[in-house]
């Protein structure tokens, strides 16, 4: 169990934790299928993108991918398993205008502004991201988040992504806390959730996707839940 009393410093992860990825890529592609005049039903372009991308963002974790391979993979792959043809150049065009577009649709998960005020009433608050450094910071300011938060420690400054104990350690020094008294809080058992356990942090693992349960740190499905244990 936490002990509130030793909590100081709260790290969030913001993609998939605070920020609704999934809601906010589904309208973005909503929009570019239409500008660019793809024949593509969204449903069935989500439905390959939203799995290959997850197992794409995995790879890239783990260094067996870099971002622009990414960027154009997660695209071009998804029209040809739905047997669109598609040339490099609408792929790279379509990559670079979602890239663009994403930040301007600024849905959060339920309760995540609540939460944050009460939450910055007693601790300082952080984000800790594996985010594309150049959309992170756009993606906070429109959503109204940035005012929340103390630091920002993105994986492309730090060199390593999570759960790479590095990013953790140089969070914890911007941050001037020690990881007894620090709690990380977000969506993936790997990169989040044992990233964190592995450098001494508490853990709360946001789990909405339907996560196998654990015991290795306290589990939530709804961000309110965090009043509570904090």
């Amino acid at each position: 169990m936490i002990n509130k009393k030793t909590i100081t410093d709260l790290f969030f992860d913001l993609d998939h934790t605070l920020w609704d990825f999934e809601k906010n890529s589904a309208l973005t592609f909503e929009q570019l299928l239409v500008d660019y005049n793809i024949p593509v039903a969204l449903p069935d372009f989500l439905n390959i993108y939203v799995p290959l991308n997850l197992d794409y963002w995995k790879a890239f974790r783990e260094q067996r991918m870099d971002k622009e391979t990414l960027r154009y993979r997660r695209i071009k792959d998804t029209f040809d398993c739905l047997k669109f043809s598609i040339d490099d150049d609408m792929v790279y065009t379509l990559a670079d205008a979602y890239i663009q577009n994403l930040p301007e649709h600024n849905h959060l998960f339920p309760g995540a502004i609540e939460v944050l005020d009460k939450l910055k009433e007693r601790y300082f608050l952080h984000i800790i991201t594996n985010g594309f450094r150049e959309v992170q910071h756009f993606k906070m300011r429109n959503a109204g988040l940035t005012s929340y938060f103390n630091t920002v420690t993105d994986s492309e400054s730090v060199g390593v992504k999570k759960p790479n104990p590095l990013i953790f350690k140089k969070a914890l020094t911007d941050a001037n806390c020690d990881p007894s008294g620090s709690v990380m809080i977000g969506d993936s058992y790997e990169a989040d959730i044992l990233g964190a356990l592995q450098v001494g942090m508490h853990a709360i693992h946001f789990a909405i996707a339907g996560e196998t349960p654990h015991k290795d740190c306290v589990m939530i499905d709804d961000l309110h839940q965090l009043i509570n244990i904090l």
